[in-house]
């Protein structure tokens, strides 16, 4: 399992937190990727930039998961959720992550990461995070309702392929000057290039 983690330039004092986090409790024999945005950057990625690039991750194979955020955690949602082939669930408590990982089964997590963050706020997402990878992703729940629970994810998954168009023809209708902004977000598109399948449409 390939996991990216890639927040806003907004929350990039959390990079790290989220980095560490992550590694702390990935699944055994996961590979955790930081693609920032880190308070080094030059660059400032909004979270629709950065949304943008999640599904460009996901739809090249290049990652198999993303952890995402910003600073509600909402809007990163919403805005993954509007990429194709991209199941982005929101968890702002231990509760939400284990279920969005055992029910959706998705592949990108997003979370708020513009909230207090006193001791309590540190270890609601430590606890988050661990509570993610507590168990491999897709095992339905309650498990009396698993077989249930994980045909309306299939057939949900499906729809959503049916509905949408390919990120290569996303990549095409989109704006040249919001699209070559993205573009500069070089760490990712050559990890693309390297890792993915489908980079035949980058520049």
């Amino acid at each position: 399992m390939r996991i990216g983690i890639i927040q806003a330039s907004s929350q990039a004092d959390k990079n790290q937190l989220i980095y560490s986090t992550v590694k702390k409790y990935a699944p055994p024999g996961a590979e955790v990727f930081n693609f920032g945005c880190t308070e080094d950057e030059k660059e400032c990625y909004s979270y629709i930039e950065i949304s943008v690039l999640t599904g460009l991750l996901l739809n090249s194979g290049a990652v198999d998961f993303i952890v995402t955020g910003c600073s509600s955690g909402q809007g990163m949602m919403l805005a993954c959720n509007s990429m194709p082939g991209v199941i982005c669930g929101y968890a702002p408590v231990p509760k939400d992550a284990y279920l969005f990982a055992q029910i959706n089964n998705g592949n990108a997590i997003s979370l708020p990461l513009g909230e207090d963050y006193t001791w309590s706020g540190y270890e609601n997402f430590d606890r988050t995070i661990e509570a993610l990878f507590s168990e491999p992703f897709g095992q339905g729940y309650p498990k009396s309702e698993a077989v249930r629970k994980l045909k309306d994810t299939d057939k949900l998954k499906e729809i959503r392929e049916k509905d949408q168009i390919g990120i290569d023809e996303l990549l095409r209708n989109l704006d040249p000057d919001f699209l070559n902004g993205i573009m500069k977000k070089r760490d990712v598109i050559d990890f693309i290039k390297e890792n993915g399948h489908c980079s035949n449409f980058l520049p």
